[in-house]
């Protein structure tokens, strides 16, 4: 490194160390990997995906669905070997099976489109079952209706696992025809339907009971959808949730009128709950050092390296082990005209009852502790004092978020002892696949200047992105580069092109930074003092702008070692 900067004027040189201090460059964050995705480069916020083909953006918040589509897949995958729980499968299922055998029998053209649907699936099969099936599931849930059966959204907004296997759709469609599903669909329609009204009323009860500890309305949030799509052609025990932006979307397979509600419940409290989370995302960099102590915790990637994800998952195990059903038969509290003796008794076998019923969800939490979910103790006693009080969740959750005392819960952490074993988490939240500007944001991020900027300078040159975030993008090339003048001038165009206040504002605080640097501090002063008056309404936003006003910006090697403001990076939001 030390040659390589010596390649450069002192500007250069300048510019180089003020991406790094300023951005958070590749390679200087050696803690973890969330560390470093909080120093993003990017200031914008992420397009969420577009929904599955069965959300409905006019439909109710909540809703019980069936689809064809789902179907169709289903169907397929069940002639062509996937026989998982098909003994403990609802009798439905056998019988949708048999029906299309019989009607395989009686005609080749079937048989032969069959056949080549289950060269395809046996081609593309994934060592992992659960994962296996979910990309078909992913494709299904992007389907147009038969006889169609086209996505529904672009490829490249599609779930990445659903385009390894969408070329089966083809297949697919011929299969349908030929072996005539819709005949079988509509034969057994009113069966479906019948499971979707018996479901009705367990779904109903568990999601209202679960807004009443919460003390929440149910679907409170406009625009976003919670879906159980049921399906008796898979595995019982295999509930698929997704996430696909604000769409919360549960695959279950119903046996004799019942799924695993417990799934579907853990999914509508992330339903419930990110959102509360997600709008404090920005504070909660304090407690990154809690994913220094899960590092050996038996978690998926996510919640090792997402603060957020850590977070949110530990709060709702912790709804969970203070709801839990412990199966314990329940000793009501004595009543006032009781004898004494009989009075005593009682209160003997209340108490007995609380303490086992204590000591079973403590037992719970304890679990999710071993599993990494660290935080699963604090919100456990939280929810003690929040069942206390009349404040819904929503009026609570700030207090519980920010009230936390961080150190005393990284000691916590440090001791306790990991299982070797963990759950995988129900949902899913759907990726997509990154293009255009996105992918050289990301590019960015890994240190890929040459990518980055080739992909953002197509994006001008083809008119296919923001032009004005291309800008933005090619402005930190130039300063990974060493060229601050090309950086100033980028940032500058981005600044006179964008009608985005948030990459508007940040051209503004880069600039500044600039200036600052070159020992221009009026001219700093001036573009601080525009990132205010855009009212981007980020709180990192706000606060490198003030502190940009307060004092000119310094570089890591000029500033005083105190100094926490010599790296004000902005925070990607989640």
């Amino acid at each position: 490194m030390r040659s390589f900067l010596r390649q450069f004027r002192c500007t250069s040189c300048l510019s180089f160390s003020l991406l790094l201090a300023a951005i958070g460059a590749a390679g200087q964050n050696n803690e973890t990997p969330a560390a470093s995705a909080s120093s993003s480069q990017a200031p914008r916020q992420p397009v969420p995906p577009k929904p599955p083909a069965l959300v409905d953006p006019a439909g109710p918040a909540i809703s019980l669905e069936t689809s064809e589509a789902l179907f169709d897949v289903a169907i397929a995958l069940n002639t062509c070997g996937y026989d998982q729980e098909l003994e403990s499968s609802d009798p439905l299922r056998q019988r949708i099976r048999d029906e299309l055998n019989q009607y395989l029998q009686g005609s080749a053209e079937a048989r032969d489109a069959r056949d080549r649907v289950c060269t395809y699936i046996a081609g593309h099969r994934l060592a992992d079952s659960g994962r296996d099936l979910a990309q078909y599931i992913s494709l299904a849930l992007y389907l147009t209706p038969p006889p169609e059966l086209t996505p529904s959204v672009d490829l490249t907004e599609m779930p990445p696992d659903s385009t390894q296997v969408v070329e089966i759709l083809p297949l697919l469609r011929s299969f349908a025809e030929a072996a005539q599903l819709h005949v079988i669909w509509v034969a057994n329609r009113n069966a479906y339907e019948e499971e979707v009204n018996r479901l009705h009323d367990p779904l109903t009860k568990m999601i209202l009971a679960t807004n009443l500890y919460l003390k929440m309305p149910a679907g409170g949030y406009d625009g976003r959808r919670f879906l159980v799509v049921i399906e008796p052609l898979l595995a019982p025990s295999q509930t698929n949730a997704r996430v696909y932006g604000t769409d919360y979307v549960v695959v279950a397979s119903p046996v004799n009128g019942s799924i695993n509600m417990q799934q579907v419940r853990h999914t509508y409290l992330h339903y419930e709950i990110e959102p509360l989370l997600f709008a404090r995302a920005s504070s909660m960099d304090r407690l990154l050092p809690l994913l220094k102590s899960v590092r050996e915790a038996p978690l998926d990637y996510t919640f090792r390296s997402d603060i957020v994800a850590l977070t949110i998952e530990s709060m709702i195990r912790a709804v969970e082990a203070r709801t839990l059903d412990t199966g314990i038969p329940e000793v009501k509290a004595p009543t006032p005209d009781l004898r004494r003796v009989d009075l005593e008794r009682a209160d003997r076998e209340r108490t007995a009852y609380l303490q086992k019923v204590g000591a079973a969800r403590q037992q719970a939490v304890d679990t999710a502790m071993s599993q990494g979910y660290v935080l699963t103790q604090y919100f456990y006693d939280a929810f003690g004092s929040f069942e206390r009080d009349s404040a819904s969740l929503k009026e609570s959750i700030g207090e519980m978020v920010y009230g936390m005392d961080v150190e005393s819960q990284i000691s916590r952490a440090k001791h306790v002892q990991f299982s070797k074993t963990g759950t995988s988490d129900v949902v899913t939240h759907a990726s997509r696949q990154l293009h255009g500007l996105d992918l050289a944001e990301m590019k960015l991020i890994k240190g890929d200047k040459a990518g980055a900027a080739q992909l953002a300078q197509a994006a001008i040159d083809q008119k296919s992105g923001d032009p004005a975030y291309a800008d933005y993008i090619l402005g930190q090339v130039a300063l990974l580069s060493g060229n601050m003048d090309d950086a100033q001038a980028r940032f500058g165009d981005a600044v006179r092109l964008s009608k985005d206040p948030r990459t508007l504002a940040w051209a503004h605080i880069y600039l500044g930074r600039i200036h600052d640097v070159e020992e221009e501090r009026e001219q700093a002063v001036a573009e601080y003092k525009a990132a205010l008056t855009v009212r981007d309404g980020q709180a990192d936003t706000k606060q490198a702008a003030e502190k940009g006003l307060k004092q000119p910006f310094a570089l890591p090697h000029q500033a005083d070692s105190s100094d926490e403001g010599t790296s004000p990076a902005p925070v990607k939001p989640k």
